[in-house]
């Protein structure tokens, strides 16, 4: 496989459900383990991104619980999603993974560190936030607005939510669709609303959470977000920068939810550079 449009679907017991996964890239070394956003499953993932980490990772995307081609029903709180994303790297055969969380994934990488110290080696974690973090209570409102305003204009919402109204965020929003267009077969089974549900009840109590302390639970933390992000406040960066001491971050400019995507090929090179031993 040289591409993760090609990438089969494979699945494997864990926490009394099967979970449903794809990887990529080489064998040797500490694997990859990827989280994915609100409402997505394994097609939810930007080819671009995969492909470009697999080059010297054993790169490995997961759906969650209910999600996809996973069995089971969704999870209403990161820390049960977390306990699902341990077993799962368990049941794989690894007991050190690094871990890229974007969004809602990166909130459950946060549990997974929580629930499993020293288990994350290296943790990038993009367009997220902390336990408690500034706006993340009233993420629900903001999706449905938004999505509502999507609808309207017959766009598909991530053109809003992820991307920037200017001439640069519709150019990225345009070419990002046509990416996750690539794979055409053997696709993820669509995510249902009830999934979708669950994870904004997991996002809406995250955000009323007391800060936790995560800063011995991982080794190295790369935080990325995008300047104009209307789903995650950037002061989210900033506020993880200040639980995760000696973190690296980079904010992109005009750039939203969707920053990875946008930015994908400094991204890329990025995390790779991040991850390097």
């Amino acid at each position: 496989m040289r591409s993760y449009t090609d990438a089969p679907t494979r699945t494997i017991p864990a926490a009394g459900a099967l979970f449903a996964y794809r990887e990529l890239g080489p064998q040797t070394g500490i694997p990859l383990v990827l989280l994915t956003h609100l409402g997505a499953n394994l097609d939810g993932w930007d080819p671009r991104i995969v492909d470009g980490l697999a080059q010297d990772h054993r790169v490995i995307a997961v759906d969650y619980r209910g999600v996809g081609d996973s069995t089971g029903r969704a999870r209403e709180s990161f820390e049960e999603m977390a306990d699902d994303v341990v077993a799962l790297i368990r049941a794989l055969g690894h007991d050190r993974v690094d871990m890229f969380g974007l969004a809602v994934g990166g909130m459950v990488a946060q549990a997974v560190a929580a629930r499993a110290p020293r288990l994350i080696d290296r943790l990038i974690l993009a367009s997220t936030g902390p336990a408690g973090g500034p706006g993340l209570a009233t993420i629900t409102r903001t999706a449905v607005i938004t999505g509502v305003r999507a609808a309207l204009r017959l766009n598909d919402p991530k053109t809003l939510l992820f991307f920037t109204s200017t001439a640069t965020g519709a150019r990225a929003a345009r070419a990002y669709l046509a990416r996750l267009k690539q794979r055409t077969t053997g696709r993820d089974k669509p995510v249902t609303l009830g999934a979708v549900r669950a994870q904004l009840t997991a996002v809406r109590r995250w955000g009323l959470q007391a800060p936790v302390e995560l800063s011995s639970a991982v080794d190295e933390v790369f935080i990325v977000h995008g300047d104009s992000d209307r789903l995650v406040p950037p002061a989210n960066a900033a506020e993880l920068a200040r639980r995760f001491p000696g973190a690296a971050v980079t904010v992109y400019p005009d750039s939203g939810h969707g920053a990875v995507f946008q930015y994908h090929r400094e991204f890329v090179d990025a995390a790779r550079d991040f991850l390097r031993r």
